[in-house]
């Protein structure tokens, strides 16, 4: 061989070398580099870690899921509230005789009208014993009050009218003219009227066109309901 053939063959095993390095080494075989760089191969994990290791990520799972289910739970207890009675809304009569008609009767023996009716009487005695009783002791309870105190009443003050006297022909007997003048409330014009009132005059002592006092008093006749007070001025 010539000194160049020499030389391709030198230069071509570094390069076989440095290939199979980049390969790595053979399953089952130690690698003379990673050996002598000191490197130890990684063993692989047997079976029962990985067993393991499966158990406790299951539990972690089943950990992280409690949170969940104890969420769910108290969902599940706020239920819907229940629907209303209906029965509550009735009247109390209508109540107590849908729980008489629930109660399980028992058929008794047959009997006859008279025996019913002594039946019936017997009963009423009973409830109407039981009512004396609540009563009594509802009475007992109770306190007496006081009431309520009499209104006292103050004496009305009898009315009065002043006028003039138009007539005196009867006995013991006037006609008095009252006068009266108001505002309209619309039209804002005073209105003048009159009435005439019949009153007793005991004494005859007032005359026509005088000013007399009149006062309300009881029924004297079928048309006097007054009585003359006094006379206040003389007609001229």
């Amino acid at each position: 061989m010539t000194e160049e053939e020499k030389k391709d063959a030198v230069e071509e095993t570094p390069d076989q070398d440095a290939t199979e390095s980049a390969a790595g080494p053979v399953a089952g075989e130690d690698s003379s580099s990673s050996q002598a760089a000191g490197e130890e191969s990684t063993p692989t994990p047997p079976a029962e870690d990985a067993a393991e290791a499966g158990v406790e990520d299951d539990a972690s799972d089943s950990s992280d899921n409690e949170p969940e289910a104890e969420q769910e739970k108290p969902a599940a207890a706020e239920a819907e509230p229940a629907e209303p009675n209906p029965e509550d809304e009735l009247p109390w009569k209508e109540r107590r005789r849908l729980e008489r008609s629930r109660r399980p009767h028992k058929a008794g023996s047959a009997l006859t009208v008279e025996e019913r009716a002594s039946k019936r009487g017997e009963q009423r005695k009973r409830k109407a014993e039981s009512r004396r009783k609540e009563r009594a002791a509802d009475k007992a309870g109770k306190t007496a009050g006081t009431g309520t105190p009499v209104a006292e009443r103050d004496s009305v003050a009898a009315k009065t009218r002043q006028g003039i006297v138009v007539s005196n022909k009867g006995e013991k007997s006037i006609t008095v003219r009252i006068d009266i003048a108001r505002r309209h409330p619309t039209y804002e014009k005073v209105v003048r009227r009159s009435r005439t009132l019949h009153a007793h005059d005991e004494q005859n002592e007032a005359g026509e066109g005088d000013t007399v006092r009149i006062v309300e008093t009881r029924p004297l006749s079928k048309t006097k309901r007054w009585r003359l007070v006094e006379v206040l001025e003389r007609a001229k």
